[in-house]
């Protein structure tokens, strides 16, 4: 995979692992908009028959929102990564929905995420995200979610 120095690790602002972890990392990360990086690998579970499927990019596209709204549950004050935080998450609706091509095993997919709003209150986030996917620079996938994503005490 190229090279990417400022390239920040997705584990600190998600619960996924391996297998579900279906972002390889961070590239930019604001409170506003995220943009992040995978590898399609032949191993990757949502791959069939050489292409990541449908199923795949709505779940990067999902984890690649989660992480604006995960930098509040998962860092404190000083910015510092929390180890002890578990949280639930899930996509409650998903709006406008394209596939336009799927990603090949060996493709570099980069999702780029934007927030439209968000609702917090004690221990819980509701938000609503928008989503492009692109293989270089052709569009492949763009949605709008909704996600709620709560800390589990």
């Amino acid at each position: 995979m190229q090279n990417y120095p400022n390239a920040i690790d997705i584990q600190s602002y998600l619960p996924h692992r391996a297998p579900m972890l279906m972002v390889d990392f961070i590239l930019e990360l604001s409170a506003q908009e995220v943009k992040t990086v995978l590898e399609i690998k032949k191993d990757n579970i949502f791959v069939q028959e050489n292409l990541f499927s449908e199923i795949g990019l709505v779940e990067n596209a999902a984890q690649t929102c989660s992480s604006i709204v995960g930098q509040s549950f998962f860092l404190d004050d000083n910015q510092r990564v929390k180890t002890d935080v578990e949280v639930i998450g899930f996509i409650s609706g998903i709006k406008n929905l394209k596939v336009f091509d799927l990603a090949k095993v060996g493709d570099v997919i980069h999702t780029n995420s934007v927030l439209v709003s968000r609702f917090d209150t004690d221990g819980y986030s509701i938000c609503t995200m928008s989503s492009s996917i692109f293989i270089e620079e052709k569009l492949i996938f763009e949605a709008e979610m909704n996600l709620f994503i709560q800390e589990k005490k």
